[in-house]
C-alpha cells in the first residue's frame, strides 16, 4: 500500500550470515531470510502491544516476531541471544534511529513477506498512518516464472505452464531445463497485477506464443516429450502454425469497488454474497440434485 509512508521491508540477512543464533543459522542455511521494518517511534509501545502485534504476525506463518526498541536505553528480544553489539548492529542496518523500533521476522522468503506485509498495514491501521480518500496505484510485473515447493524438492509454474519468460532470460529457461537447476528461482514471467491501495484490483500475463519455448517449460515441469504430445499436442501443433503474440488481463469488479467505496469486506460490494455455510439466499442454493442429473454425469451420492 503506496499511502503508508516508509515501513519499508528491510533485508537483514547479510548481517545475520555469520550467526551461530540457531533459529535465525537454520533459516539462512535452507534458503531462507531475516527481514525487518523501522516503526517511526515505536520504542514508546508496551509489551503487551509488542505481543499482540506476535499473535497477529503468527497468524500469517511468522514462527515468531523478533523486535528492538531504541528508547533512552536499548531493549530487545535479541539482547541475551545475539549480544548488545550486533542488536545495535541490525538496528543500523534496518535504518532505525533513536525512538523507533524494529520488527523482525525469519523464515521462508513467502511468509516473511506475507507476515510483515500485513503486520506494516495492522501497524498503519493501528496508528491511523494512512490517509483517506488518496488512491495510489501501482503495476507489479516480473513475478517469479517458477516456485519451489518443499514437499517434494522441485519447481512448479508460479501462475501455469502456458505464462510467457521474459524474452530475456529465454536463454536461462534453455540452461535451466539441461542442468542448471538453481536458475529456475531467476526466471522472470511476463505477468503482472493492477494494484490499487493495496488491493489487487486485476491480474493477467503474456502467453506462450512460441512452440520451442513452450516444450521448453514442459520439460521444465518435469514432462517427457511422449506425455507433453499425448497431452497437449493439438496446442503445440498450434504453435507450430506461427500463433501471434497474445494475452490478456482480468479485473476484479467487487475488488476495485472495495477500494472506491472504501471497504475491508468484499461482502459489502456484492450483489448476493454467500452466507458463512456458503449458501446463495437469492436462488436458494445449494439445492437437492435431480437423479436424472446425477445419472448424466456418472455421479452417485454415497450416504455417510
Amino acid at each position: 500500500d503506496l499511502r503508508i509512508d516508509g515501513m519499508e521491508l528491510q533485508d537483514l540477512s547479510a548481517a545475520l550470515a555469520e550467526t551461530a543464533f540457531a533459529p535465525y543459522a537454520s533459516v539462512l542455511a535452507a534458503g531462507g531470510e531475516v527481514k525487518g521494518l523501522v516503526v517511526s517511534q515505536g520504542a514508546a509501545w508496551s509489551r503487551k502491544t509488542l505481543d499482540e502485534l506476535q499473535e497477529f504476525a503468527k497468524r500469517y506463518g511468522a514462527g515468531a516476531l523478533a523486535w528492538i526498541k531504541l528508547g533512552d536505553e536499548l531493549s530487545s528480544s535479541l539482547l541475551k541471544a545475539l549480544g548488545n553489539d550486533k542488536v545495535v548492529d541490525l538496528a543500523g542496518v534496518a535504518g532505525a534511529q533513536k525512538g523507533d523500533a524494529v520488527l523482525i521476522v525469519a523464515g521462508k522468503p513467502d511468509v516473511v513477506a506475507a507476515s510483515l506485509g500485513a503486520l506494516r498495514n495492522e501497524i498503519a491501521r493501528r496508528e491511523k498512518l494512512t490517509p483517506e480518500n488518496v488512491f495510489a496505484p501501482l503495476w507489479v510485473t516480473e513475478f517469479p516464472m517458477f516456485e519451489f515447493h518443499e514437499d517434494d524438492r522441485r519447481y512448479y509454474s508460479m501462475h501455469h505452464p502456458f505464462t510467457s519468460p521474459l524474452d530475456e532470460d529465454v536463454a536461462l529457461l534453455e540452461r535451466a531445463v539441461n542442468g542448471e537447476t538453481e536458475l529456475f528461482g531467476q526466471l522472470r514471467a511476463k505477468a503482472y497485477d493492477a494494484v490499487i491501495n493495496g488491493v489487487e484490483v486485476a491480474g493477467g500475463s503474456i502467453r506462450i506464443h512460441r512452440r520451442d519455448v513452450q516444450s521448453l517449460v514442459f520439460k521444465a515441469l518435469g514432462m517427457t516429450e511422449e506425455t507433453a504430445r499425448a497431452r497437449f499436442g493439438f496446442f503445440l501443433d498450434a504453435l507450430a502454425y506461427g500463433t501471434p503474440p497474445h494475452g490478456g488481463i482480468a479485473s476484479g469488479i467487487e475488488r476495485t469497488l472495495m477500494v472506491l467505496v472504501p471497504t475491508e469486506n468484499i461482502r459489502d460490494v456484492m450483489a448476493f454474497p454467500k452466507t458463512a455455510s456458503a449458501q446463495d439466499l437469492m436462488i436458494d442454493a445449494p439445492g437437492e440434485v435431480d437423479p436424472k442429473q446425477l445419472e448424466e454425469l456418472h455421479l452417485k451420492i454415497a450416504e455417510d
